[in-house]
């Protein structure tokens, strides 16, 4: 199994819907199809974002840990 590989097709789905929201939430376009056009600053916020927000989700005890995961 590859180091970045997801567990399950639902979760690439999550992940993906909670970049399109962090992206938005930091003011960005993400449903262009081309995201070369994105400067590599942007991209690295929204990925910045996307990390505080499962942080905090995980602290505040919104994250089922139960999938098994290590």
């Amino acid at each position: 199994m590859a180091r970045n590989s997801l567990i399950t097709t639902e979760a690439r789905k999550a992940l993906d819907q909670l970049k399109f929201e962090m992206a938005k939430q930091i003011g960005l376009d993400y449903s262009q199809a081309d995201k070369g056009n994105i400067a590599s600053k942007d991209n690295g916020a929204v990925g910045g974002h996307m990390v505080r927000h499962m942080i905090q989700a995980y602290e505040e005890g919104r994250v089922s840990t139960s999938a098994g995961l290590k």
